[in-house]
């Protein structure tokens, strides 16, 4: 499985140590799992529905023994593939209205995006775990291995921290299946990409902000 590391002046201000497995691995030992989830329309929903959808969210946040954190980050849309696409299918309209129709269309998207901001929004839940195995007894239970058992000892406590990370992530996935809210746990290369737009602000737009 891929594993990110970072490397040069950046890390100093990074909190994370390493992204492996599907896991962000923090510098004081914790980790992170990150899950990108689906949006309600809450507003076209009937009252009833609504109620529904709250009950639903408080009976989740009462099965938690966990912290979770919610963020939601917002981007500005662009457009121009969408549109080059649309001048590409013009000429493949055989009846002559639908051709004017679809340079119309083009033009009124062009028109409104140029006058307003139009935004893309996604919804991330981050999941935090930490071994309960303090840092003083860790130490001194290192100090009596060697270096090839330290390893090895090193590689099935990350699997085992990670399986209980799975179980949160797997308690929180189906807590917001009630509410009607699909949530995906992000893969290594899914989370590289999040941080890269988190911690390089200046090749965006609008970057992404993940406090972990």
């Amino acid at each position: 499985m891929p594993t990110a590391h970072l490397s040069g002046a950046t890390q100093q201000f990074v909190p994370v140590k390493e992204i492996r497995n599907g896991v962000v691995v923090l510098k004081d030992g914790g980790y992170r799992g990150i899950l990108i989830c689906s949006s309600i329309n809450f507003g076209l929903k009937s009252t009833d529905e609504q109620h529904a959808i709250i009950l639903g969210f408080q009976n989740f946040l009462n099965t938690l023994d966990f912290s979770i954190q919610i963020v939601v980050n917002s981007r500005k849309m662009d457009l121009r593939p969408y549109l080059a696409l649309l001048e590409e299918k013009a000429p493949d309209q055989k009846i002559e209205l639908m051709r004017i129709q679809l340079r119309e269309y083009i033009e009124f998207v062009r028109s409104f995006a140029d006058q307003a901001n139009i935004m893309t929004k996604s919804f991330y839940i981050v999941v935090p775990y930490s071994s309960n195995v303090s840092a003083a007894n860790a130490i001194s239970f290192l100090r009596r291995e060697s270096t090839a058992v330290k390893s090895a000892s090193a590689d099935t406590s990350f699997e085992e921290d990670r399986l209980q990370l799975e179980q949160r992530l797997s308690l929180v996935v189906g807590g917001l299946a009630n509410t009607g809210v699909r949530a995906i746990p992000l893969g290594t290369e899914e989370l590289i990409e999040l941080f890269y737009r988190s911690f390089n602000p200046g090749e965006l737009e609008n970057p992404i902000r993940l406090d972990v």
